[in-house]
């Protein structure tokens, strides 16, 4: 079973960064795409960033500029810089990797509040 987890959430102000971590319990190699998305309260759940084994990368129109997302293959990781936070990135950041097979996996999520 894979297992996906994430950390690097918080609490930060307006204006500042964090960066969220995701370590999987196998090789990312196996991994044809992974991902963050978020959950706002009384919102759905929404891809925020997602980077293609090939290393091709695609983000909400929300957070272009904004947030980077890598991945360290010798690591097993994914991370996702976010830089220039407001209030509305607040939400649960979830871990997301798909298998070439189909198969899905999500961490069990990382708070991330911005608020001064």
């Amino acid at each position: 079973q894979v297992q996906l987890v994430e950390s690097g959430g918080g609490l930060v102000q307006p204006g500042g960064s964090l960066r969220l971590s995701c370590a999987a319990s196998s090789s990312i190699f196996s991994f044809n795409r992974m991902g963050w998305f978020r959950q706002a309260p009384g919102k759905q759940r929404e891809l925020v960033a997602d980077i293609t084994n090939g290393g091709s990368t695609n983000y909400a129109d929300s957070v272009k500029g904004r947030f980077t997302i890598s991945r360290d293959n010798g690591r097993n990781t994914v991370y996702l810089q976010m830089n220039i936070l407001t209030p509305e990135d607040t939400a649960v950041y979830y871990c997301n990797a798909k298998r070439f097979s189909g198969s899905v996996y999500w961490g069990q999520g990382t708070q991330v509040t911005v608020s001064s």
